[in-house]
């Protein structure tokens, strides 16, 4: 049986380059991050989920890399006229799949299962599986007190100050058996995609057995660092937080142990060579368009093919 590929995903650099990887492999499965989830508004959000699901049915609104193409917020709206504090700009639309997804985890489904479901729906071939069933959610520790990641980044716009990281509920999280069996037996190759290591990757690898099922396998990772600057969001602050370089070389530091190939930027070429075992190589990383993520798709096929 020809073996799948497996992609770790977060919500927003992943789902770029999901947007050429779908062009360019067969057969591929995602498991996604699940630390940025919230309960709000009586809802169950799984953002980073849903960028993926949205992405891999072309539906996704690419000015935001977030939400539905089109979408409208009146329900939004309408609750913070009404003084209601629902801070995420959930779309109507969007909101369907949040009103689904609560709906079929009261009436006692997986959060696994959901997903497939939700998946099946929008079309999706390739799986969609979150990292696990459990609930596991990254606390911002600010001068303010915790706040759930939501909260810092959507709320108050990532602008305090980070005092520290941590993964609530992490150690009784474990994959589902069947996302198990596919990472176990399923799959040769790992690519981690260029989404925060630190709050998108970090909760994933974190999983119980995670980091000891992937280190078996060919991992490539494309670096969200182009030279000493995050390609989007919080990445560097959190990286500074947790001791790393804010850097490509501190990208293999956070992957450090299982990592066989990190994919930077061409203007960190310099780069290229062998860094504690880890070969870095070099190509255009930065996706601004499907152009942009389909041939970067195409090299990460080629260096694959030409590493096995």
């Amino acid at each position: 049986m020809k073996k799948k590929i497996c992609v770790l995903s977060g919500g927003t650099g992943t789902p770029k380059l999901l947007w050429g990887l779908k062009f360019v492999f067969d057969d591929f499965f995602v498991i996604v991050n699940t630390a940025d989830d919230v309960w709000l508004s009586g809802l169950k959000i799984c953002p980073d989920i849903d960028s993926v699901i949205y992405t891999l049915s072309e539906l996704i609104d690419t000015k935001k890399w977030w939400g539905l193409r089109d979408d409208t917020f009146n329900t939004n709206q309408m609750l913070r006229k009404l003084g209601f504090d629902e801070y995420m700009m959930i779309g109507d639309r969007d909101r369907a799949i949040h009103i689904i997804r609560t709906s079929l985890l009261k009436k006692g489904l997986s959060l696994t299962d959901v997903t497939r479901i939700l998946a099946s729906k929008f079309g999706l071939k390739n799986d969609v599986l979150p990292m696990c069933d459990e609930e596991v959610f990254t606390q911002i520790c600010t001068p303010i007190g915790p706040l759930h990641f939501q909260e810092f980044w959507v709320k108050y716009k990532g602008q305090l100050d980070v005092l520290d990281i941590r993964l609530i509920g992490i150690n009784e999280s474990k994959l589902n058996p069947y996302t198990k069996n596919l990472l176990l037996y399923n799959c040769d190759v790992v690519i981690i995609g260029p989404s925060n290591p630190i709050t998108s990757i970090t909760p994933i690898i974190s999983v119980k057995n995670v980091k000891k099922y992937i280190s078996d396998k060919f991992v490539v990772a494309i670096s969200p660092i182009i030279g000493e600057k995050p390609v989007s969001g919080p990445a560097g602050k959190f990286m500074r937080v947790k001791g790393f370089d804010v850097s490509p070389l501190g990208v293999i530091d956070v992957y450090s142990n299982f990592l066989d190939i990190l994919i930077v930027d061409t203007s960190d070429k310099k780069l290229e060579g062998k860094v504690n075992g880890v070969n870095i190589l070099s190509a255009p990383i930065l996706i601004k368009n499907r152009k942009d993520a389909v041939m970067l798709s195409i090299y990460v096929k080629k260096i694959i093919s030409k590493y096995l």
